[in-house]
């Protein structure tokens, strides 16, 4: 048979073969699970999908009147468009609930409003205000507000003005409080009681009964509800300065605080001793366990170095990434943002805009305000209200370096990836109609919350893209 076949020459040149590249699904149907670099992938479609849907303003009621946030807007902005005349206005915290089902939010005009989600996340309609689950005109400044990890009924508040955390159950319709934290009193040697406000609020996520209170003294007041109304442990920084954030792990034993001259510090809420000594009525005070000075962490970074003066800076806010627990975000006043890892005690990640004075050397009322940012419930981005313009920004934390913060970036090596794969992470500015003062993300669908200067809340959700 064979000399029946035709005699094949054989090649004069080599075949060259074709590289293809891999279907990046086919690991996911295998595995059943996204890998951590597609999950990197997929995140830069989710930035570049988010607009803002709906804006909601404060115009709420009391009893038939407009409340005081509202009637403050009346007379500040009606007349007046100036940015200054906003100073001493606005949304200074917001925070969903645990499932996402009610958005709580504070004024500096004192209003405290519990929303049902549903009735604000539909660009179409106005909120119905009879909808709202509470809505309370306290009369004074309000800067923090916390729900109760344990028990979903209750919420907390207080300000930078005032010695007491005010503790609501949205299940009872009442403008009274249901229990009043206070601190000790802070007597010098000449007997004069030093005032000492409030700055942030921490619950446990395990023990309904124990709150944590930063204050404006570098003190963090611990409370066993079970035993009483004053704090039976303190964590002190040994430095009277304002501690601006504080944070609780997720097995509720590290405290993280942030201070206004630029320290994060560490408690071990142990201590070295058993949780008996939490239950004594006898207070007790604990010293931190270590402390990073972030303009120290900024100096080893040398591209950084290079082109800033370094200074130490207050930061205004921190909180633990939902998605990686050892990345522990901050937020300074002139608008930096970044990570520092709490495992090495290294700042990895940082985000450098332009400073607000650039723009407006005149404007002092964006310096005013505590700016509040929030993780994403995945994907490690960072969502920061923007110091100079009106919008936010949606930042790339993740923790690689192929990540467009981290320290360690190589753009040259990243160019050649976005040859291959052009949608590659990257941080994104998202115009907006007001300027932005907190920002909440709902913890199931990302859907982002901010409130602004003028006390409304903008709702920015992802866009329905057609099929």
């Amino acid at each position: 048979m064979e000399k029946y076949l035709a005699p094949v020459n054989p090649p004069t040149e080599k075949l060259k073969s074709v590289k293809r590249r891999p279907w990046k699904r086919s690991l996911v149907e295998l595995n059943g699970k996204f890998e951590p670099n597609y999950r990197h992938y997929l995140s830069s479609l989710i930035i570049q999908s988010y607009s803002e849907v709906g804006v909601f303003p404060h115009r709420y009621h009391v009893n038939g009147q407009p409340c005081q946030t509202h009637v403050d807007w009346f007379i500040h902005h009606g007349f007046n468009d100036s940015p200054s005349s906003a100073r001493g206005q606005g949304v200074s915290s917001l925070e969903f609930d645990s499932k996402g089902v009610y958005l709580a939010s504070v004024t500096k005009s004192g209003c405290l409003t519990v929303h049902d989600f549903d009735n604000i996340q539909c660009p179409d309609f106005k909120e119905d205000e009879t909808k709202q689950l509470l809505h309370i005109s306290t009369g004074q400044q309000l800067d923090v507000i916390r729900w109760n990890l344990a028990n979903q009924d209750e919420i907390a508040c207080t300000s930078m003005k005032s010695s007491q955390v005010h503790i609501f159950d949205i299940g009872y319709i009442s403008s009274e409080p249901v229990e009043v934290l206070r601190k000790r009193p802070n007597i010098t040697v000449h007997g004069i009681n030093v005032h000492r406000g409030f700055c942030d609020i921490a619950f446990s996520s395990d023990d309904n009964s124990r709150l944590l209170a930063s204050d404006t003294n570098g003190v963090i007041n611990v409370w066993d509800r079970r035993v009483g109304d004053l704090p039976c442990l303190e964590l002190t920084t040994n430095s009277p300065c304002s501690l601006n954030s504080i944070k609780l792990s997720g097995d509720n034993e590290i405290v993280y605080g942030a201070s206004k001259q630029g320290n994060i510090f560490m408690w071990d809420m142990r201590g070295g001793r058993s949780y008996t000594a939490f239950r004594n009525h006898k207070e007790e005070s604990f010293s931190p366990l270590a402390s990073v000075k972030l303009a120290h962490e900024f100096e080893k970074i040398s591209s950084l170095k290079a082109q800033s003066n370094i200074v130490s800076k207050e930061i205004h806010s921190i909180d633990i990434d939902p998605s990686c627990p050892y990345q522990l975000a901050f937020h300074l006043d002139d608008g930096w943002s970044g990570v520092l890892d709490t495992n090495k005690f290294l700042v990895t990640h940082i985000h450098c805009p332009p400073p607000p004075w650039l723009d407006e050397p005149n404007d002092l009322a964006n310096l005013s305000y505590t700016k509040k940012p929030c993780w994403l419930p995945m994907n490690s981005i960072y969502v920061v209200g923007s110091s100079s313009s009106n919008g936010i920004y949606l930042l790339d934390f993740y923790p690689d370096s192929t990540s467009h913060c981290h320290v360690d970036y190589n753009e040259d090596i990243q160019s050649t990836d976005k040859a291959i794969s052009p949608h590659r992470q990257q941080n994104r500015f998202l115009s907006l109609s007001e300027s932005v003062t907190a920002c909440g993300a709902h913890p199931l669908n990302g859907t982002i919350v901010a409130g602004t200067k003028l006390s409304s809340l903008l709702v920015i959700s992802q866009s329905k893209m057609p099929c």
